[in-house]
Parts: structure tokens; C-alpha cells; sequence
């Protein structure tokens, strides 16, 4: 799990980086990210809707998943960057640890992040 400093506190400054970041998309999680000049670390949120899954056990156990993926990314992530992860499908609670690091993998490396 990633440290609590690492992590979006508010609801603003959610807001902050959707109103001001760039999109990249995949077909099971989208990234949203904006560069944040304030922060001297990055930040990262997962965001999983019910409609993906109504149970919380499985949305939590996705957004578990994610930021794990995440973590493992941490040391080569440069810049301080405001990451918002979307997810927009439950078969991301089947994917292998893997995979989910590969779709996490990719999406970084679009967005140039590292």
C-alpha cells in the first residue's frame, strides 16, 4: 500500500487534477495526470466506481491491487505528478498481479511519467 503522503487528501484536489491533467485510456483503467509544481513528491488515487462492482469487498480488493502496482513504480516515477487512476472494468479483479503491473506499466510510460 502506498504512505499515507503519497495518497489524495480532499476532495479538491481530486478536482484540481481533472480540471487541469491529460487523459490516457485503456480499455480497463483510464490514467488522469497533471504535473504539480507545489508538491515536491508525487501523489497517487484509485478511483473504482460501483458500477464496475457493487460489492465494496471487490472494489476494495481491485483499488488494493492497483496500488500495489503502483508502489512498485515508485522509484521510478519523476516529476511530481498528481495520478489518478480510473477503473472501468470488474475483470481487473481477476488479472494476475502481472498483468495488472503491465496495464499500470504501460500507462505510465504513455503518460511519460517514467
Amino acid at each position: 500500500m502506498l504512505s499515507s503522503t503519497r495518497r489524495f487528501h480532499g476532495y479538491s484536489s481530486l478536482n484540481w487534477a481533472y480540471r487541469h491533467g491529460d487523459s490516457i485510456r485503456d480499455q480497463q483503467i483510464s490514467l488522469k495526470y497533471a504535473l504539480n509544481t507545489r508538491r515536491q513528491t508525487y501523489r497517487a488515487a484509485v478511483v473504482v466506481s460501483r458500477k464496475v462492482s457493487r460489492l465494496a469487498v471487490v472494489r476494495n480488493r481491485i483499488r488494493r491491487r492497483v496500488y500495489e502496482a503502483i508502489r512498485a513504480h515508485e522509484k521510478s516515477i519523476n516529476g511530481s505528478f498528481d495520478l489518478i487512476f480510473n477503473v472501468y472494468s470488474a475483470d481487473v479483479a481477476t488479472l494476475s498481479n502481472l498483468e495488472i503491473n503491465n496495464l499500470i506499466t504501460s500507462l505510465l510510460k504513455r503518460a511519460k511519467v517514467i
